[in-house]
């Protein structure tokens, strides 16, 4: 098929406007786009009058050391489709990192228009071919896509709750009275993005802007910027990032943007050097006080004294608010991993002020899940959740759970070879101790065998980190396309009270957990760790849980990864011989709603089980069916059993067994219900006075089960739930 488009160069020139009037007559006043560049140095452009555009760019100071232009013509082209391919040439032109833009970053397109992804899309992916073999751009779009250049480009178009925050922080600027504007918004809002479109929005020449495809938004933005400049002259900039391994990542990002350099990113103890016109403070949540700071105490305290603080009540954004005549602070309180964080209670008190605007985005950007997965996610990790027992269904988010830790490490590496950019990553429940022998495994679990990070900075694109598990310090802040969430044992769930237990033992972060007595508060903690983590992966999270309970609790909510065999029922293998992984599996159909009818079991088959439950003498698994146990128990599903070896049952999910109602030559009846009962003492021991078997459903017209005397003979508990499978 012949090419729909031509790439055309000639020299930026003088005689450029004669050459074009003559050799270009068809597409004088056709809409096109234009390349304009020199080795180091480029600016992308669209008009309709292309002489009269070259005219003015050779009479524009910051352009006349460009040395060539090349013309992208085609017949298919209207004003809609070169806006749009502008806009997509300076966003992946910027990420490729060959050329510095000269262009500023208002005015970018991003609005539909008729066949914009069944031909300009695809028109536009050959026009990137074709400037790869000139030599114009040089990496593929995919790899783009998953490059830090390109996910904190400030060659974005902002959303309007993004525009909404950019005009209050302009306006603030301009405000005497206003001194800090605060920005709330969850994990995926764009906070990280506005900070860097604001920073170089900021720092662009005016004479960059292209006005002339302006809207009236762009327009807007331009004139606050305008009266900005006018107010303060050349603002004294810096990017607050406390994370030294984001800090990093964005500082390369900084270095290949016209107009920023990677000393404008700065940690909070450099905030001491100088004094700033107005100071812009990513992830403010990770902001630091005088709590678990192991080897940056010494730093704390020197800038505290310098400062004029007393380091022992005083917080890194004390030193902000002093440091600088404005602030801007992007901030996330259900980001806050551990003591070190500025207490949540000195932003109330900041935003409480007079000086102080706010601002809240709501709109996701980062999950395709959208607001439905934050929302179950949020819902979920929250003591006495209410959320209905419903599996998460989306086309556009891959969210399961794997029963098997080396099946979801292998699915997270066949993804990255497909996607790129998908990690491991845990919560911090196992020592770090192949940190100084890398001989040596830190997660061991079942087949797996795995290290932690081998570093701490810019861990997600680091060479071996496919093979390596990141923690929340090493990916907060950062996109994923896949995730793969090791929940740890730190963390497990007590149907009883519908809350989350915690093992601090099992706690493995000392700066995390010291100096906290209030269980609740670690707690809060570690939830906050684990949502952060789950709101990392852009097109999917699996997640592998290593306590019974949580899992049970979870999967309620996350659907089960379907295992690999040759038969299956609802994704679990099933044989008809036993093997080593295999515990035996009844056919029977075990109610949660009364008992069931008279059932026996007439095949023994075998199903395949991750390896702490491979005993077949302890463990076995039937197929519950009903509505009465939802909350933990979805209907159809199958279930693993730990056979009942005596011991208190109350509280436990336990099967049961009855033959009071039919002659147990025939079979017997089954029930799976909560397990609560009352005793007496006779002349024979304890007896049951009555048995309770309670229902856990989001349907309320199911009761409990309640036998009593004689009832609660024939009545045999023989397995106590352990997961679904």
């Amino acid at each position: 098929m012949p090419k729909q488009f031509q790439i055309i160069p000639y020299p930026f020139d003088s005689q450029l406007e004669f050459t074009l009037a003559h050799q270009q007559r068809d597409y004088l006043s056709w809409p096109i786009v234009y390349f304009l560049q020199n080795t180091q140095e480029a600016y992308v452009g669209e008009t309709t009058d292309m002489v009269t555009r070259m005219k003015a760019h050779l009479k524009t100071e910051n352009k006349q050391q460009l040395k060539s232009v090349s013309l992208i013509l085609s017949d298919l082209f209207n004003k809609s489709a070169t806006l749009d391919l502008e806009s997509n040439l300076i966003r992946y032109i910027a990420a490729d990192g060959q050329f510095n833009l000269l262009n500023g970053n208002l005015g970018l397109s991003d609005h539909k228009f008729y066949q914009q992804k069944e031909i300009y899309w695809e028109l536009f992916r050959d026009i990137w071919s074709e400037l790869r073999s000139l030599g114009i751009a040089r990496h593929s779009l995919e790899y783009i896509d998953n490059s830090d250049l390109f996910k904190y480009s400030p060659y974005k178009t902002l959303s309007r709750e993004q525009t909404n925050g950019l005009k209050m922080i302009l306006n603030c600027l301009l405000d005497d009275q206003a001194k800090v504007s605060l920005i709330h918004g969850g994990a995926g809002t764009g906070k990280s993005i506005l900070a860097i479109f604001l920073f170089k929005l900021l720092k662009t020449d005016l004479k960059d802007f292209n006005r002339a495809d302006f809207d009236e938004s762009d327009e807007e933005l331009f004139q606050l910027v305008e009266s900005v400049r006018h107010k303060y002259g050349l603002l004294e900039i810096g990017l607050v990032i406390p994370m030294q391994s984001f800090r990093k990542t964005i500082s390369k990002v900084f270095k290949n943007i016209k107009g920023l350099s990677p000393k404008m990113v700065i940690g909070p103890a450099e905030v001491a050097k100088r004094k700033y016109d107005l100071l812009i403070v990513d992830e403010g949540h990770r902001l630091r006080q005088w709590k678990n700071l192991a080897a940056y105490y010494g730093t704390f305290r020197r800038v505290s004294q310098q400062l004029g603080f007393d380091e022992l009540t005083c917080s890194e954004l004390d030193w902000i608010e002093q440091q600088a005549d404005r602030s801007i602070i992007f901030y996330d309180e259900f980001q806050s991993i551990k003591p070190s964080d500025v207490d949540a209670q000195r932003f109330i008190d900041l935003q409480l002020k007079s000086s102080t605007r706010i601002e809240r985005l709501r709109s996701q950007f980062r999950v395709r899940g959208g607001a439905p997965y934050m929302d179950l996610i949020h819902g979920i990790f929250k003591d006495g959740a209410a959320m209905p027992a419903k599996l998460f269904e989306s086309v556009h988010y891959d969210f399961k759970l794997f029963d098997h830790l080396d099946e979801m490490v292998a699915t997270i590496k066949s993804k990255n070879e497909q996607e790129g950019l998908c990690r491991m990553v845990a919560g911090f429940a196992w020592e770090w101790i192949s940190k100084n022998d890398r001989t040596l495994n830190d997660i061991v679990i079942g087949e797996s065998q795995l290290q932690w990070n081998s570093t701490d900075v810019d861990w997600v694109n680091s060479p071996n980190a496919i093979n390596e598990v990141g923690c929340i310090h090493t990916t907060q802040g950062y996109d994923l396309n896949y995730t793969g969430l090791i929940i740890g044992p730190e963390l497990d769930y007590d149907f009883t009270t519908k809350s989350f237990v915690i093992y601090k033992d099992r706690y493995k972060d000392k700066n995390g957990k010291n100096s906290i007595s209030d269980p609740k508060v670690l707690k809060n903690y570690i939830l906050n760790i684990y949502r952060t983590i789950l709101f990392r992966g852009i097109r999917g999270t699996y997640v592998y849980v290593c306590n019974d309970n949580l899992r049970a609790y979870l999967s309620q909510f996350i659907k089960q990864q379907q295992k690999q065999g040759a038969e299956q029922e609802d994704g679990v293998l099933i044989s008809a011989v036993p093997c080593a992984h295999s515990v035996p599996f009844y056919d029977l159909a075990v109610a949660a709603g009364n008992f069931s009818e008279l059932q026996q079991s007439d095949t023994l088959q075998y199903i395949d089980v991750e390896e702490r439950y491979q005993d077949p003498q302890r463990y076995f698994a039937c197929k519950v069916v009903g509505e009465s146990m939802n909350k933990i128990i979805p209907n159809g599903s199958i279930c693993l059993f730990e056979r009942y070896q005596g011991g208190s049952r109350n509280g436990l999910i336990c099967l049961v067994e009855s033959s009071s109602f039919e002659d147990r030559d025939f079979g017997a009846n089954y029930t799976i219900k909560e397990y609560s009962s009352k005793k007496t003492i006779t002349e024979e021991g304890w007896q049951h006075q009555e048995i309770i078997l309670l229902p856990k459903s989001t349907d309320d017209s199911y009761s409990p089960i309640i036998l009593k005397d004689e009832e609660t003979v024939d009545l045999q508990v023989i397995g106590v739930f352990r997961q679904v499978l």
